[in-house]
């Protein structure tokens, strides 16, 4: 999928964290899309409008990007442009859980890209937080994702060790990838842009082209090096590489 993602070079709207944007914007660069971070309430809906797909990331939200995170997916809404929503630390405070919720009944986003405590909060389960983390709990990670991709009427993608998306009807589990990877801050962070640009780039079946993205990923994570310090960087040529073979 990443070779189809080069082919389209989808500019990317990111309104992503300050602690992963550099990170993120590497990686799409890295895949051959195109990233423009903009969070200024009175530009964003331009913004939108010439872009390809919408990334909500609210890693490091407030109350100002909150209002341009809304009219942005409120404008993509408008003129048919995917959106992903990567609920970052949505468990651990109770601004962001009402942030969140109020979002998701205001946007209609195509993918919601979450580890199983995000999951969780979104959900209404039981789970303990870990800050933006996963956290400790046991839940169905499976049933629960099949519930919440029903309830938004989205597709949903629930990272880990085994990656699990799905409609809310069918599923597909995705092994693979490095555990020294969620050593690296970003990572979880510029996947979510990534099925962005997929969603972009995707023909008829998203869901497909998404599980497509998640075995490309996992494999770049599987072909980098097992040390943090140059793991990142092994990581993005790695990805360049994957996006120019065609497999």
């Amino acid at each position: 999928m990443l070779v189809q993602i080069k082919k389209k070079a989808p500019l990317v709207h990111c309104m992503t964290n300050y602690v992963v944007a550099n990170f993120t914007a590497n990686g799409l660069l890295a895949v051959g899309a195109s990233p423009i971070m903009a969070d200024e309430v009175k530009e964003v809906s331009e913004i939108v409008s010439i872009a390809q797909a919408l990334l909500i990331n609210i890693g490091t939200v407030n109350d100002r990007t909150a209002e341009a995170m809304l009219l942005a997916g409120k404008t993509a809404n408008e003129l048919s442009i995917p959106i992903v929503l990567d609920p970052v630390g949505v468990g651990s405070t109770s601004y962001r859980k009402q942030l969140v919720k109020h979002l998701l009944n205001k946007i209609r986003f195509d993918l919601i890209r979450c580890n199983a405590g995000e999951l969780a909060a979104i959900a209404g389960e039981v789970w303990q937080p870990k800050g933006v983390d996963s956290g400790t709990g046991e839940i169905d990670i499976a049933k629960i994702a099949k519930r919440v991709a029903l309830q938004y009427t989205c597709l949903v993608i629930v990272t880990g060790e085994s990656d699990f998306i799905t409609d809310g009807h069918e599923g597909i589990h995705v092994s693979g990838g490095k555990k020294i990877a969620t050593h690296i801050t970003g990572t979880g962070c510029l996947l979510s842009a990534i099925c962005a640009a997929s969603l972009a780039s995707s023909g008829m079946n998203p869901m497909q082209s998404l599980a497509a993205t998640l075995k490309d990923y996992k494999q770049a994570a599987e072909q980098s090096t097992n040390e943090v310090g140059t793991f990142a960087l092994q990581f993005m040529n790695t990805l360049q590489k994957l996006s120019e073979v065609e497999r």
